[in-house]
């Protein structure tokens, strides 16, 4: 009875799952760490150095597309970009022109955790996307592999070998029929898909009142975004030399990258630790997570444990680098980051 309740109010869903708090607060005991960090350091941007090819870092305000470009082609599905102030014909000529077929996905170039991502199905949602979209964005071929996963790796750059230290397998959001309920209600018995509940009737509103089979499988939502609805599990323990080679083998290739989260797709585990049908969809510097603490019963004193693990290993990756002649961003820089990204809000939020 109890647990009907609490899964049936959103309100405290949230309360009592530490997934879904304010980033603010799971972090809060890390900033007295941060300061210890910096004062070591001598900066506050000592992350700026971790990852020297990549603006900022990658901790905040990263061109996605400035990575892309960092990556072998072989190991990202084919991506375009699509500046602010191309025409609807500009882009569509750009598609033609690329190979990208339909369904693919659109997201922006500077974002994050899922915002103005979406899978575009036909060349009229497209041109919604375009007109609705203020800011620069990518066009990426949809990947249609089963496993969904992030990988964090990290390695110190005097180092041969790195490490990986997270993974986190996605599944997504999805209704599962029973042959009695409809769409909305199966959606409303579900703690995670009840979050979404309006974001999920404004894409299902035709299905909402029909009744799924049961054995019958609906997809919610197609993207691996833990505020999406993705459940994120941790998978630490495939994590073995294999795995290691394998990331070790793609990062070398990437100048400048030494500290960061893979968002990927494989056809399998076993193909991912052979090194082979793998799609990176997006590489996350500094500013990246350990995914699988995002586990619905993930402890949040353990979650917390990880976060300081790896800030020691983003201090020390940081470091390293300063050693070898790289500068931290100063002040006026870390300023005029601020101001940019706080036009680009303004921007975005004018538009929506």
């Amino acid at each position: 009875m109890i647990r009907r309740i609490i899964n049936s109010n959103p309100f405290l869903i949230k309360l009592l799952h530490w997934e879904y708090w304010p980033m603010s607060v799971v972090y809060f005991p890390l900033s007295i760490y941060y300061i210890y960090l910096s004062a070591r350091a001598g900066s506050f941007f000592f992350w700026s150095t971790s990852n020297p090819t990549i603006e900022s870092g990658g901790m905040m305000f990263e061109s996605k597309w400035s990575i892309f470009k960092l990556i072998p082609p072989q190991y990202f599905p084919k991506t375009i970009f699509v500046s602010e102030n191309d025409t609807v014909d500009d882009t569509f000529i750009a598609l033609e022109n690329s190979g990208i077929k339909y369904p693919f996905i659109a997201k922006p170039d500077r974002g994050e955790r899922g915002w103005a991502i979406k899978k575009i199905e036909s060349a009229e949602q497209l041109k919604v996307y375009i007109q609705k979209s203020p800011v620069d964005f990518l066009i990426q071929s949809f990947v249609d592999m089963p496993v969904e996963l992030s990988v964090f790796y990290y390695r110190l750059p005097d180092q041969e070998r790195g490490t990986v230290s997270s993974v986190c397998f996605k599944e997504l959001l999805k209704a599962n029929g029973n042959g009695k309920s409809t769409l909305k209600e199966l959606i409303m018995a579900n703690p995670r898909a009840l979050l979404r509940l309006d974001a999920l009737k404004e894409q299902h509103a035709a299905e909402m009142d029909s009744v799924l089979l049961i054995g019958e499988e609906k997809l919610l939502v197609p993207l691996g975004n833990h505020c999406r609805g993705a459940t994120f599990f941790d998978y630490n323990h495939i994590i073995d030399e294999s795995l290691i080679d394998v990331f070790d083998h793609i990062s070398k290739q990437i100048d400048g990258f030494y500290y960061g989260r893979y968002d990927l797709k494989c056809q399998s585990l076993e193909d991912l630790k052979a090194g082979k049908n793998i799609a990176i969809v997006e590489l996350n510097g500094a500013g990246a997570e350990p995914a699988h603490i995002y586990q619905p019963d993930y402890p949040l004193l353990k979650g917390q444990k990880d976060i300081f693990f790896h800030y020691k290993k983003l201090w020390e990756v940081s470091m390293a680098n300063a050693r070898k002649g790289e500068k931290f961003m100063t002040i006026a820089e870390f300023r005029d980051l601020l101001r940019r990204q706080k036009a680009y809000k303004l921007k975005v939020n004018s538009a929506s």
